[in-house]
């Protein structure tokens, strides 16, 4: 079987994600929590780490690790600015948008770190991935405040991209 040889590293990847998730979606270290954490990690990546490829892509490391949680801060702190731009918005008396689509460029160069960068931009409240074309991902804005390239770049996605180069390459 083709690339049978990467499954414990897959396994291993998978694993680590969702005992982390499971973790902070629980809130405790009890010694309980953590070992259900870590049985229902370990079932769900053995029975999904053949197919879950995807996982490959991250080398863990203490500098990895490092900047996942730097990454999770960051996108914390633009989900709640977003979400309090897009509240102004609505209840402002007048709504004065300019809603359109925008092209922004990456340099991430893995599939798995493109596909962060447009989830991240997904969720935070007010701008939308419609398409990505090679090195361009083009982006619904509410509001758009700069239609060069390289100014909606710097102010949609570069707070996120200079976090997943280091976790993705």
């Amino acid at each position: 079987m083709p690339g049978t040889k990467n499954i414990p590293l897959q396994f291993i990847n998978l694993w680590l994600t969702l005992l982390l998730i499971w973790l902070i979606a629980n809130g405790s270290l009890a010694s309980d929590t953590v070992i259900t954490g870590v049985v229902v990690s370990a079932v769900i990546a053995l029975a999904f780490s053949t197919f879950a490829r995807v996982y490959r892509v991250i080398r863990w490391s203490p500098t990895v690790i490092y900047h996942y949680l730097v990454y999770l801060a960051v996108f914390f702190i633009e989900l709640i600015k977003a979400n309090l731009n897009v509240m102004r918005l609505v209840f402002s008396p007048r709504i004065d948008i300019r809603p359109g689509i925008v092209e922004i460029k990456t340099e991430l160069k893995s599939p798995m770190g493109r596909l962060a960068l447009a989830n991240s931009i997904t969720l935070t409240p007010g701008t939308l991935v419609v398409d990505i074309k090679d090195d361009s991902l083009f982006i619904h804005w509410i509001n758009i405040a700069a239609t060069d390239p390289v100014a909606a770049t710097e102010a949609i996605s570069a707070r996120f991209e200079k976090i997943l180069k280091v976790i993705y390459g």
